[in-house]
């Protein structure tokens, strides 16, 4: 059933005069604005080209009931003059063009029963049209350009997880020294290899601390991160020379007794002296 609307406009008032229009004797509309008990109807209902007149009329009345109202057969064939058979062929017709739409229910008790929708719009399910729905607001476009990637830095030959950690904390000390230092958790990630490669090179954490804060410029820094990596590979110090192991310490000769002839002699590990060990010795 249509839903009521005190607020709808009357139709316009015809201006089909024979003056302004050829066609003199055709239709013309006395119209007053209705304030109460009226309803809504649809176009495509009362000017439908494949209903019948009894359908589009009984449709119409069906529109216009209350909610709980009967419409079944016998109830319509009470109300108007037309016959049962007449009547049951237009509400088939409404149902075929989806006007009506018969559903049923399990009521409380367990008894099932047919209820039947009026749908005043075909093709919509509920009592109502739903009311449209503001498109979605798009997110504004990020003005901000995209943010570079960071340069590259040198990488250890062995990226052990101390050495790591141990660049992780002198970057993450640098804004003491100058508080523009300051550096993200992935900025530092993406340094520490850098730094590494330097400590592997056997350059203390001093050395490095003063390489990167040493005469910084006096402008800001926009990038800090940026800065450090490029100074972290322009000035990466060379690889230690080469120093060959040391040999092991030679054994000390200590002063012993000969175990043959009781002389003392200087010796590594022998117990007997020169004079005294085989001759296979």
């Amino acid at each position: 059933m249509d839903t009521q609307n005190p607020s709808a406009p009357p139709c316009a008032e015809s201006r089909n005069t024979g003056k302004n229009h050829p066609h003199a004797g055709g239709l013309t509309h006395d119209n007053a604005r209705h304030t109460t008990r009226f309803t809504v109807i649809g176009n495509h209902l009362a000017q439908h080209g494949e209903l019948s007149l009894l359908a589009i009329g009984l449709g119409v009345h069906i529109q216009s009931l209350p909610k709980g109202a009967r419409v079944d057969i016998k109830t319509l064939t009470a109300r108007f003059p037309e016959g049962a058979t007449r009547i049951a062929a237009a509400l088939r017709e409404l149902e075929s063009h989806g006007y009506l739409r018969r559903e049923r229910k399990r009521i409380p008790g367990g008894r099932i029963v047919t209820r039947t929708v009026s749908c005043n719009q075909p093709g919509r399910h509920g009592s109502a049209p739903e009311p449209a729905r503001p498109p979605a607001r798009r997110p504004a476009p990020d003005s901000r350009p995209p943010r570079k990637k960071l340069p590259a830095v040198p990488q250890p030959a062995y990226p052990a997880p101390t050495l790591l950690q141990t660049a992780v904390d002198l970057l993450a000390g640098l804004r003491r020294h100058d508080p523009r230092l300051l550096l993200s958790a992935t900025d530092a990630d993406h340094l520490a290899p850098g730094v590494a490669a330097w400590l592997e090179r056997e350059v203390t954490p001093t050395v490095v601390r003063h390489a990167l804060t040493n005469d910084l410029p006096e402008e800001p820094l926009r990038r800090p991160a940026a800065f450090l990596a490029h100074r972290l590979a322009a000035q990466l110090p060379p690889l230690p020379p080469y120093r060959a192991p040391a040999p092991p310490p030679d054994t000390p000769r200590r002063l012993r007794n000969c175990g043959g002839c009781d002389r003392g002699f200087r010796s590594a590990g022998s117990d007997r002296c020169r004079d005294c060990r085989p001759p296979h010795h």
